[in-house]
């Protein structure tokens, strides 16, 4: 048996998939409101999975409890380290050379790392996950940069005053900051954030929240403030460049979260 299809279904149809495809070039696949909304991926519903049986209930490696339990003592099992060997530097100029030259600090090897730019004591902190894919001599030189000089050349702000970090020393997409931070890294970025003694801190990527030693759990608890030796430095954490890239209405917001915070 063939169904036919009329035209009117057919040029509906087309237009449909083409609305869709238009969303995911945009990258708006995600509704982000307070959380963020997976569309794509089904919904799992527990209360339809099938009951475990007699073994699984006393602990057998499908069940739950049994692999949380698991999980728990592989993070435990995380060997952290001391990247600085117990030497941590002391200025900024250190730093800069031994975020560079260091040589456990990545897997890689210190070629290709991009180094942090600006001065201390600065006005502003702005902390991203990690360079740019092309970044080479300078860090954010690509298009993510070029939003983000936009940006703050609307809040008024000179570059002078701004100082440029990220929390990985090279482009590393996906990088699991979680077991990063556990390993160690989480120590290096809060001594930069000291170094630099900047007066408001922005951190563009929640990603990065691990290595701030901040859990990213629960949104409603992001910190706003981070205490070191005695002061609070103002924290704004918002979606990072490529977000702000692939969906405009979140300029909008990032511009009010900036307003609010500015204010106080």
């Amino acid at each position: 048996m063939t169904v036919q299809t009329s035209p009117q279904t057919a040029e509906l149809a087309a237009e449909f998939t083409a609305a869709l495809q238009w969303w995911r070039d945009a990258g708006v696949d995600l509704d982000f409101t307070d959380d963020a909304t997976d569309w794509l991926n089904p919904v799992v519903d527990e209360a339809a999975k099938p009951a475990q049986g007699a073994a699984a209930k006393q602990g057998s490696p499908s069940h739950p409890a049994a692999q949380t339990g698991d999980e728990t003592a592989q993070k435990n099992s995380v060997k952290r380290s001391d990247f600085f060997a117990g030497s941590p530097p002391q200025d900024l100029a250190a730093f800069r050379q031994w975020w560079l030259e260091a040589p456990g600090l990545d897997a890689i090897g210190p070629r290709g790392r991009i180094a942090p730019r600006g001065p201390q004591d600065a006005q502003l902190m702005v902390l991203v996950a990690d360079p740019e894919e092309r970044d080479r001599d300078q860090l954010l030189r690509g298009p993510q940069g070029k939003l983000l000089t936009n940006i703050l050349a609307a809040t008024g702000m000179s570059g002078d005053d701004i100082y440029f970090a990220s929390a990985l020393p090279r482009h590393t997409p996906m990088a699991d900051t979680a077991a990063l931070a556990s390993e160690g890294m989480d120590a290096v970025t809060l001594h930069h954030i000291e170094l630099v003694s900047p007066q408001r801190l922005i951190v563009l990527g929640t990603g990065i929240l691990p290595l701030i030693g901040q859990d990213v759990s629960n949104p409603d608890t992001y910190l706003r403030e981070i205490n070191q030796n005695g002061r609070k430095l103002p924290v704004l954490v918002n979606e990072g460049l490529e977000s702000l890239m692939a969906m405009p209405r979140l300029k909008a917001r990032f511009w009010r979260r900036w307003i609010e915070w500015t204010a106080q």
